[in-house]
């Protein structure tokens, strides 16, 4: 061998040799590289716990989805809830070697950088698996290392987690543009539909968005989101999800699209209600897990029911600008009494972002007249008759401060002796402030609290006509407690509250009742209550032509105007006034209050069947020859041995109410020798015939029954 070709020998071998630790050592850094990186790795294991945020939704009693509440606007939904034309599409756009690869698709990176050499139209490297390993435990940093770390993960993800697993997780978090994270989410925000009923040509839009979202969604950019789509139905062609003729017939296809909803509250509908279901949510549940657990509320709204109320109220507030009564805010609560279910809530005349204050909960105001109910109530449960006797007559009684205070009505009159039924019909207010005075304070509280009342009461006389404030829901409750024959059963605005993986936590469909009052009780008195209609402060204004009960509240300075009436079959609470407290113009109960609630009511029962309040004939006894209707209602053992029951002799022998008539503080009295004598009119022929009640026992003739009296004082 010649020196030449020895020499030229040695340099191959060297060069050889070079190479060969030159490889090694690159191999050995690349080794060392990723040797490092994956000791740093974050731990999968958290992949199974992940949680993420989920949108609690809500929804009316008709399935309407009345809001969307979240942090993260997403609905996880199981991998059998999308359907297969989602994941053919993403898998199609983003991953078409899916189910073939481990985790990193080494011919779509070595694709992409031959790409990016030779300046062809970008390519995307990443696997549905190294994207979810990224959004789950990386970051958005363009970097090797970064790069690196993905790989790794997703190798490392797809050696413990299903196919279907990890792409489940993937289209559950991926983000898709105004504001919805996941397929589901999305499917709603764009289509007004669940991810499972997608149609071809939106599972190619929404697969199109993935790559940059801002841009891509059909909101931002409808002609940009027609090109994506149409990028994606032509890689399901190559990857043989569908043909040409299917990919050209879903691109002609109508696409569906809704209109932007805006997010947040401005999305809300029916927000008075809404909001307020909100609120009561996180009351149970915590803020955060209304804002991240993915709740599914499904409430007592009826919609239609909420449509009449929101028209009944702004029609009032228009009917008193145009009257010149000076009221320019309202609300309405309506209950089904039997079960507590608030179909209705109104809490203004508009709900704005500058202006959400919902009047029917959030605002305290004074009831007026509207209160009296709870102290009658107290009095009739007590074993007080309603024909008992009282003098409307001046009364004054010592204030703390030296002074005295003395009631007086409206009319600033007198109407003498009266029994409890005709002081409540014409909302006499001496008569209740009497009648508080005996019965005792804390009993009115008691009774108010149990039958449905939650603000707090203050012990003061004045408290008989309405002094303390109350909510439009706490009168709607207290009503319903003798809507349902004296049960109570607490409003809600739910019926079932179910968690992100449809675990049901909250149930109301069969709601707890408290016996507060006897169905004798609440029958009488809502006997009475159908007076106020039929011939007092509620007459004519509140007659909706079916029995009904009801009863007026005005403040004495016209800040407040109430009307509070039910049928067996809805309650509905209604106020007037304003915000700043300004004072109506001779603004009463009777008159707007009154008219909006018949109009509701009207409306809202229209194509039930009307019912009469049932007759408990086991507690109570009729009595003929007494009251305005020419008979009165007594509670079995308290009926009058003779007379009416003027006296307390007239029920207090009772065995079954001693214990009651007794506690019930001084008894009422007959009324003096020199009281005023009661006005007579005309007996009033604009009863109903209660056709649903038993015959009538007669009560000794030697004793009259008390005149009627005139319609003046206005509640």
């Amino acid at each position: 061998m010649s020196k030449r070709k020895r020499r030229s020998s040695r340099i191959w071998r060297s060069v050889l040799v070079g190479a060969a630790m030159l490889v090694l050592f690159a191999v050995g850094t690349v080794a060392g590289m990723v040797a490092a990186y994956a000791r740093n790795l974050p731990d999968i294991s958290r992949m199974a716990d992940y949680q993420p945020a989920s949108t609690t939704r809500i929804f009316a009693r008709d399935g309407t989805q009345l809001a969307s509440v979240y942090k993260e606007n997403r609905v996880w939904v199981p991998i059998a809830r999308i359907s297969t034309v989602v994941r053919d599409a993403f898998i199609a756009n983003e991953d078409h070697n899916f189910y073939r690869h481990h985790g990193v698709d080494f011919g779509s990176i070595a694709r992409a950088a031959f790409a990016d050499l030779t300046h062809q139209q970008f390519q995307g490297a990443s696997t549905i698996t190294q994207q979810l390993a990224r959004r789950l435990f990386l970051n958005d940093e363009v970097s090797l290392a970064r790069k690196v770390q993905e790989a790794l993960l997703a190798i490392e993800i797809e050696r413990f987690y299903t196919k279907d697993e990890i792409l489940e997780r993937y289209l559950n978090i991926i983000y898709l543009g105004a504001g919805a994270y996941g397929v589901d989410a999305a499917a709603h925000t764009y289509f007004g539909r669940d991810a499972d009923s997608l149609t071809l040509a939106q599972a190619a839009m929404l697969a199109g968005i993935v790559a940059a979202p801002s841009d891509y969604s059909p909101f931002s950019n409808l002609d940009l989101a027609r090109e994506r789509e149409r990028h994606v139905l032509d890689r399901m062609v190559e990857s043989g999800y569908v043909t040409a003729a299917q990919a050209d017939e879903a691109y002609d296809a109508p696409l569906g699209l809704i209109e932007q909803r805006p997010s947040g509250l401005q999305g809300y509908r029916y927000p008075y209600f809404t909001t307020y279901a909100i609120a009561q949510l996180e009351r149970v549940f915590g803020k955060n897990a209304v804002e991240e657990g993915g709740l599914q509320a499904y409430t007592t709204l009826d919609v239609r029911m909420q449509r009449i109320a929101q028209e009944a109220v702004s029609w009032g507030v228009r009917q008193a600008i145009a009257e010149g009564i000076g009221a320019h805010e309202a609300a309405l609560v309506a209950l089904r009494p039997t079960t507590g279910e608030i179909l209705a809530m109104v809490g203004g005349t508009g709900f704005t972002l500058r202006n959400q204050f919902n009047r029917a909960w959030q605002a305290g105001r004074q009831p007026g007249s509207s209160f009296k109910v709870y102290d009658y109530t107290a009095a009739i449960d007590s074993g007080m008759p309603a024909s008992t006797i009282i003098d409307d007559s001046p009364v004054s009684y010592p204030m703390g401060d030296g002074t005295q205070w003395s009631p007086k009505d409206d009319d600033y009159r007198y109407m003498g002796a009266i029994t409890l039924r005709q002081a409540l019909t014409y909302s006499r207010n001496i008569v209740a402030v009497k009648l508080a005075d005996r019965i005792g304070l804390d009993r009115i509280i008691d009774y108010a609290h149990r039958m449905g009342v939650t603000s707090p009461l203050e012990a003061n006389l004045s408290l008989a006509l309405g002094s303390s404030v109350v909510t439009v829901l706490d009168q709607a409750s207290g009503y319903s407690t003798l809507a349902n024959q004296g049960l109570h059963i607490d409003p809600t605005p739910f019926r079932v509250v179910k968690d992100s993986l449809g675990n049901t936590v909250l149930d109301d469909r069969f709601p707890q009742a408290s016996d507060v009052v006897s169905a004798g009780t609440a029958y009488i008195v809502t006997s009475m209550l159908e007076d106020v209609i039929a011939r007092g402060t509620g007459y004519p204004n509140a007659v909706i032509g079916r029995p009904a009960g009801g009863k007026t509240g005005t403040t004495s300075d016209y800040r407040d105007a109430w009307f509070v009436g039910f049928t067996p079959d809805l309650v509905a609470a209604v106020w007037i006034g304003n915000d700043d407290y300004t004072p109506m113009n001779e603004s009463y109960g009777g008159n707007i209050p009154a008219r909006i609630w018949a109009r509701f009511m009207k409306s809202a029962l229209a194509g039930t069947p009307q019912h009469q309040f049932p007759y408990p004939s086991e507690e109570v006894a009729k009595v003929a020859g007494c009251g305005s209707r020419g008979y009165e209602f007594y509670l079995k053992g308290t009926e009058p041995a003779v007379g009416c029951g003027g006296s307390a002799d007239a029920y207090d022998s009772s065995e079954d109410y001693a214990e009651r008539a007794a506690a019930a503080l001084p008894e009422p009295s007959l009324p003096p020798a020199d009281a005023t004598p009661p006005a007579v009119v005309a007996p009033s022929t604009d009863s109903p015939d209660s056709t649903a009640e038993p015959d009538v026992t007669p009560v000794p003739t030697d004793t009259p029954p008390p005149p009627n009296l005139p319609r003046h004082h206005r509640g």
